[in-house]
């Protein structure tokens, strides 16, 4: 990851320069803890990262220490990001009532705060390499399926799994933002590891599955 953009005038917020996620999380953190930021807004100058920073907004409320909570908000929006990438579209497409929503300032800045000490640790290990498993259509597609799969699970009320699924999210998300394709190999092999233990062993995820195709077609 690189290092944060220099600083500017007092009265002007740093611009995003697709650094990474560090950088990211500096332009979220700025400004009055309150304000509401838009989730259009913060996507739309965005090109390769915007993926990535939808997941990475999208899974904010999975760490809420609320049961079903978390599940019930975070995991529509990670099948929403899940489907586009699946269709191979390659910027995301936001219906205007989550467009017009998004986190606060403050609790962007409480995210940071906690997850600081990790990111540091993993400055040293992410990087842009294989994009054979990034850039291609077919693999593009891949972790889309994988992301609609992780989404219906994180809505079930499996207990206890809204950590699991948000901290595996995560890792998507810091793969699709950094261009890391070896992250993104262990998030696949993370990802059917969780979708065949949690998923096909309780018959969960194929009878949610089937309700939600059924619902939407």
């Amino acid at each position: 990851m690189s290092s944060p953009p220099e600083s500017g005038p007092r009265d002007a917020a740093p611009a995003y320069r697709n650094e990474g996620i560090r950088t990211l999380l500096e332009m979220f953190a700025w400004g009055d803890p309150a304000q509401h930021m838009k989730l259009g807004q913060i996507l739309q100058d965005l090109q390769q990262s915007a993926f990535g920073v939808f997941l990475f907004v999208a899974i904010l409320p999975s760490f809420i220490p609320i049961p079903g909570l978390g599940g019930a908000v975070s995991g529509p929006l990670v099948i929403l990001i899940g489907l586009q990438m699946l269709c191979c579209m390659r910027r995301p497409w936001l219906p205007g009532f989550i467009a017009r929503r998004g986190p606060k300032r403050g609790t962007m800045h409480r995210f940071l705060d906690r997850i600081d000490r990790p990111l540091r640790r993993m400055d040293r290990m992410l990087k842009p390499r294989l994009p054979q498993l990034l850039k291609p259509l077919p693999a593009h597609a891949f972790t889309g399926a994988l992301l609609v799969l992780l989404g219906i699970l994180l809505s079930l009320p499996i207990p206890f799994t809204n950590y699991l699924f948000g901290f595996q999210l995560l890792l998507f998300s810091l793969a699709l933002l950094e261009r890391d394709g070896a992250l993104m190999l262990v998030n696949w092999i993370g990802a059917l590891a969780a979708i065949a233990f949690f998923g096909f062993s309780s018959g969960q995820l194929v009878s949610y599955t089937v309700e939600l195709f059924q619902r939407w077609f």
